[in-house]
């Protein structure tokens, strides 16, 4: 334990006297927290053009019922299809509608009316955010024809769904607690990528290999440090989130901390890994980002990993964010508890006992 301790002070006053260090743990998290956390993910006022052939009462109260979406805003009236599918070449429309001349003689007879929409797929997010909005507001018209058509009081099958936990579907609620194992992804890494590769570019590796310590316990000693460091980051990350952007934390704040120490050990360890076979801090960087990347496209944040080949959803498994994401948007969002958490917290738990086998395996290669 005295080795361990007396690496650790070493590695903590390296740390402290490294300015850059820090600043790269502490205000680019914040930055780029801020930077996603104000991003919107949900399409608002997609510019729209119209041809209404029949300007009546009832095309006016169509086009009135698309802009209460909030979805799509009218920017745009033309008199030609050429001019309507200009508006969608040239930019200046993400949708653009076709009202017949005949709609309201068919709406009002109880006949079907059928209304062109064109949407520019070229930007799949806003595509199908205004494809749902056209779908919900023809959807709600014909139940409403057809009732009326019936004079029926009910449907048949009344479903009334309830969203739980974010019914507002605000974009921040679920991309923020998923960006906190993102954040602590590439920091944890790349902070330990270059502890044992500085000793190496500054001659002091022999004294290190001469230490009366175990390699296990150099790597817990080099680890504590950034440990507490990216401690301090998470705490700072989570007062953001709830103050800042409004994020409710539903569930037990100590077990997210808890939980979130297993998670960061084995960053931590990933990255002593990485820096033990590294021969330069710019090698140690390149590996980091080089896994770190592809690690973060499969986990889950960016992609469904139910979307990913069979092989990569198998891989995925393997990877530390996959498990922490879950138990982030778990405890964060749904309030979830250990025992509904206990499988990703075991899997991040033999995630991080491996790592830290392997760094200290590593290590003693390196210094053998």
């Amino acid at each position: 334990m005295h080795g361990i301790v007396a690496v650790f002070r070493k590695e903590l006053a390296q740390m402290m006297r490294d300015g850059g260090t820090v600043f790269f743990a502490l205000a680019v998290p914040v930055f780029e927290l801020i930077l996603f956390g104000v991003i919107d993910m949900t399409a608002r006022d997609i510019p729209m053009a119209v041809w209404d052939q029949s300007r009546t009462e009832q095309s006016r109260q169509l086009i009135t019922r698309m802009e209460n979406t909030s979805y799509v805003m009218v920017t745009r009236r033309v008199s030609s299809r050429r001019e309507l599918e200009r508006a969608i070449v040239s930019g200046q429309a993400g949708v653009a509608i076709e009202i017949p001349p005949d709609y309201a003689r068919r709406i009002i007879g109880g006949r079907p009316a059928t209304v062109l929409a064109l949407i520019d797929g070229s930007d799949s997010t806003i595509a199908s955010q205004a494809l749902a909005a056209i779908n919900g507001v023809a959807l709600s018209g014909s139940i409403r024809e057809l009732l009326a058509a019936a004079k029926r009081d009910g449907l048949p099958l009344d479903v009334r769904p309830i969203m739980m936990f974010n019914p507002d579907m605000r974009s921040a609620n679920l991309l923020i607690p998923g960006l906190i194992a993102i954040l602590l992804t590439f920091s944890g890494t790349m902070l330990s990528a270059f502890s044992i590769v500085k000793e190496r570019e500054r001659g002091t590796l022999e004294q290190l290999m001469v230490t009366p310590v175990s390699p296990v316990g150099v790597v817990l000693g080099k680890i504590l440090p950034y440990l507490g460091l990216a401690y301090v980051e998470l705490v700072i990350v989570l007062v953001l989130m709830t103050t800042l952007f409004h994020v409710p934390i539903h569930g037990s704040v100590l077990l997210l901390l808890g939980l979130s120490s297993v998670y960061l050990l084995a960053l931590l360890s990933f990255g002593i890994l990485i820096s033990a076979r590294a021969k330069s801090q710019m090698e140690a960087m390149q590996k980091a980002m080089g896994l770190t990347l592809p690690a973060i496209f499969l986990s889950g944040y960016v992609f469904p990993i139910s979307s990913l080949p069979a092989p990569l959803q198998i891989f995925s498994k393997l990877i530390p964010a996959t498990h922490f994401i879950k138990i982030a948007r778990g405890i964060i969002i749904r309030g979830a508890t250990f025992t509904d958490l206990w499988p990703n917290v075991a899997a991040l738990l033999a995630i991080s006992t491996v790592l830290i086998i392997l760094s200290a395996g590593a290590f003693r290669k390196t210094v053998s």
